[in-house]
């Protein structure tokens, strides 16, 4: 299956939860919103506006599992000397990470599955012109990848899919001994998030989300500087998703054939990973500290209508359509150790990309878009330093490799090719991934939790506890390292 063809089967389900949270929650007191796991109960508590029982009445969305505890640590498996792969989804972004893979020292290419013949085949001659033996194609029909899944030796599964295929592809492949990793977000409904940790948990397999922002050369700058203890404590963050795709939702091809749907039923962030996966290893989120409720509101929807009166004939279909998503949705998210966090998207509307990425701390702060850099006593006044000042003494580690290896790398100026580079060397050596299932879970969480404050008022929204307690015992990752 691929990223270039049209998903609507979940429509009806998306109106039936969405009319169910309308009509279960705008009561005042406490709300429970049942059912959000796999094979897990739900209970709540009303949240006051610091996050503790009582005050302010709020909604608790956090859906405690009967997993039991989670692991005294971030799951490590054994080495794995050659990583064997198989994607699922061969798109756009799927054909990015296959040239990735080909290029990096200790994988093979074992299997190829997407809908589209062509795009298999497009895959495969990448594997092959790499060295490659051929991999199998996998092309009848949308579930196809259960067939390759349980024919293919495979140590990890990629899914590059349309969001609705990301957790069956994983579970897919945990259910069956393989690692999974997904493009983003890992899933969109609390309910998927949960059924990616039980059956991570389960079968002790890695889930991992590639967000490669994670691995942008501004990002890792702040990471670092934060690690260093340049910006002091780290008390609050700005970031986001902005970047006008009307042309992509109403494209005839790509993500055109199916993101545009999700606009129709959905009002909240569809697409918090971007922006706020950095903010989370800035903060240390699932480390000792975590994301402990939300409030979340939507501008009036406007953007896609008048696109498509603009581009489209009179009568034409994409005319009439509806939606329900606004073209601003802006959320604040507060942490477990105080923390804020304010995160937006805005997809609809013209204007130039940006992902905000501003963190402040109690000694300086780091600012994108355009990226600048102020530290007290060390930058001069009140003003701005350029980001480059302070590449020479301290870029990140992975970018120093970077730099001093200047192969052509694909995706996004190299961030996907480091994000693939970091998933495979931790697999091989044995060591925890950089992301994990429940960072994973953590993150994406956030679609459903802003659909569901904005649907009851702006009225905070608890996030799940998916490490059950464990983010205060946890351990912060060390510096990624090439």
């Amino acid at each position: 299956m691929s990223d270039n063809e049209k998903q609507r089967g979940d429509r009806p389900d998306q109106l039936d939860r969405r009319g169910f949270l309308r009509l279960g929650a705008l009561g005042a007191g406490a709300t429970t919103i049942g059912a959000l796991g796999a094979g897990c109960g739900s209970s709540g508590v009303a949240a006051s506006a610091d996050g503790s029982a009582g005050g302010m009445s709020g909604i608790a969305a956090t859906g405690q599992s009967r997993l039991g505890s989670a692991p005294r640590g971030p799951l490590v498996t054994p080495p794995i000397e050659t990583v064997r792969v198989g994607f699922v989804g061969v798109g756009g972004m799927g054909t990015v990470h296959v040239r990735n893979f080909a290029s990096i020292p200790g994988v093979e290419i074992k299997a190829i599955c997407d809908i589209r013949e062509e795009h298999v085949a497009r895959s495969q001659k990448i594997a092959t012109d790499a060295g490659m033996a051929k991999p199998r194609g996998y092309s009848r029909g949308e579930e196809d990848y259960k067939r390759m899944i349980a024919e293919e030796d495979l140590d990890l599964v990629f899914t590059a899919t349309p969001w609705k295929w990301h957790v069956p592809v994983c579970v897919e492949a945990m259910q069956n001994g393989k690692h999974a990793a997904t493009e983003v977000p890992a899933a969109y409904t609390l309910d998927g998030c949960w059924e990616l940790v039980e059956v991570a948990e389960k079968y002790e397999r890695h889930c991992v989300m590639m967000e490669n922002c994670n691995y942008d050369r501004a990002e890792l700058l702040a990471l670092n500087l934060i690690r260093k203890g340049l910006l002091g404590e780290v008390l609050h963050a700005e970031c986001g998703y902005l970047h006008d795709l009307r042309g992509i939702k109403f494209s005839d091809n790509g993500e055109g054939l199916w993101r545009r749907d999700h606009s129709w039923t959905r009002n909240g962030n569809l697409y918090p990973t971007h922006g706020l996966g950095p903010v989370a290893q800035y903060m240390d989120i699932n480390r000792g500290d975590q994301f402990s409720y939300l409030v979340s509101m939507s501008s009036p929807s406007r953007g896609l209508q008048e696109y498509a009166v603009k581009n489209y004939p009179r009568g034409s279909a994409q005319r009439k359509e509806t939606f329900a998503l606004g073209d601003v949705n802006v959320s604040m998210i507060k942490t477990a150790n105080g923390r804020t966090i304010y995160i937006s998207h805005d997809t609809n509307l013209p204007r130039p990309y940006s992902r905000i990425n501003m963190v402040q701390g109690t000694k300086g702060i780091f600012q994108g878009y355009p990226n600048r850099v102020h530290i007290e006593g060390m930058s001069e006044g009140h003003g701005w330093d350029d980001w480059t000042d302070w590449l020479e003494k301290y870029e990140h580690p992975l970018w120093e490799w970077e730099r001093q290896n200047k192969e052509e790398r694909a995706g996004h100026g190299g961030m996907d090719y480091l994000e693939d580079y970091r998933l495979v060397k931790c697999l091989r050596e044995g060591k925890q991934t950089d992301m994990n299932v429940y960072d994973a879970a953590a993150i994406s969480a956030v679609c459903e939790l802003t659909e569901i404050s904005v649907a009851n008022g702006s009225m905070p929204v608890e996030f799940p506890d998916f490490t059950r307690g464990r983010w205060k015992e946890w351990q912060k990752l060390p510096l990624y390292e090439a």
